[in-house]
């Protein structure tokens, strides 16, 4: 198929590209490089805009006249979400609404979204499955939430066939260090481990140490983003023959506390990284982790690249690897 991807300079939407290419789909990537890199867009051509620019959404539109749209454009910081919730809205919301708009005009009816486990707030049982509450505890996960309610109504009113995967924690890179993972700034726990590592002046603390968990600290659900890229080429399928709106949670079912990644970066590069314990971050909850039951046995999703020492042993190749000096990811 013919595949826009929106999005597809960020850090998902790249390794969704290279597999999009792998599985012999005709990739476009529409980017506004707002936080993607061009150097990660390397499957597919790059036409650089706007999901706010009705005018460039309908050119591209016409142009490359897609089969289907996979769709990673957004805002993620949540800390940023909480300080600038009309930022959050406006770009994540209004930016998709805006998509489906064009989406409309143009005929296209299959959407894979990029959702996130932000969405479910506060774990009430663990693992986290699809149908457990959703209350989201900041505005990037409520603006992820309204995007999956839109979707739904879209589906029931225009005939829209979407299916949104609820990311855990993406982590890892290309096994071959072609791209990786590059935030600026960067607040997930395994790349600033690795950058710290490798030199960079980042202040990196294990935030809270009296967590209801087996050490003490926080437990997440940490998925290889290769294997995250593998269930929306799954998703993509999925939408030939399942039509309305479906959503899958992403993850491994296994958590690690922050104490086990980080002893796990320390044997990785052999030498201690002496981190601070700080105080609890308000609202970070204790563990959150994923049931894929439904992945597995709806899509048929298999996990081969998740176990935490691969994840951690690409993540490092990809911090040292020449191209990184660039800082490029």
């Amino acid at each position: 198929m013919k595949v826009l991807v929106v999005g597809g300079a960020g850090y998902v939407g790249s390794h969704a590209c290279l597999a999009l290419s792998g599985a012999g789909h005709k990739v476009t990537v529409y980017d506004d490089l707002s936080t993607g890199h061009i150097a990660a867009v390397q499957w597919g051509e790059l036409v650089r805009g706007s999901l706010a620019d009705e005018a460039a959404l309908d050119a591209v539109f016409t142009r490359v006249r897609p089969d289907a749209v996979m769709h990673f454009a957004a805002r993620s910081l949540v800390a940023e979400s909480m300080a600038d919730p009309y930022l959050y809205y406006d770009a994540n919301v209004g930016g998709t609404l805006s998509l489906l708009a064009a989406m409309r005009r143009h005929g296209v009816a299959r959407l894979v979204f990029s959702s996130t486990a932000a969405i479910f707030g506060e774990p009430v049982a663990l693992p986290i499955t699809e149908d457990h509450p959703r209350n989201p505890v900041n505005p990037y996960g409520r603006s992820k939430l309204m995007i999956e309610w839109i979707l739904e109504d879209a589906a029931r009113s225009y005939s829209l066939d979407a299916v949104a995967l609820r990311y855990f924690n993406a982590a890892g890179a290309d096994p071959q260090s072609r791209i990786g993972e590059m935030h600026e700034p960067e607040s997930h726990l395994i790349p600033r481990l690795l950058r710290r590592a490798a030199g960079e002046a980042l202040d990196v603390g294990i935030y809270g140490d009296r967590h209801a968990t087996r050490d003490g600290t926080c437990v997440r659900d940490y998925v290889h983003v290769t294997d995250l890229a593998s269930a929306h080429l799954l998703a993509l399928d999925y939408t030939l023959r399942s039509p309305g709106f479906h959503a899958f949670n992403l993850g491994t079912g296994t958590g690690y506390t922050v104490k086990e990644v980080v002893d796990a970066v320390e044997q990785l590069i052999g030498r201690s990284l002496d981190l601070p314990v700080r105080d609890a971050r308000p609202g970070d909850p204790a563990s959150l982790v994923a049931s894929n039951e439904q992945a597995r046995e709806i899509l048929g999703w298999r996990l081969r690249a998740s176990e935490l020492r691969s994840i951690l042993a690409d993540a490092w190749n990809w911090h040292r690897a020449p191209h990184r000096r660039g800082r490029i990811g």
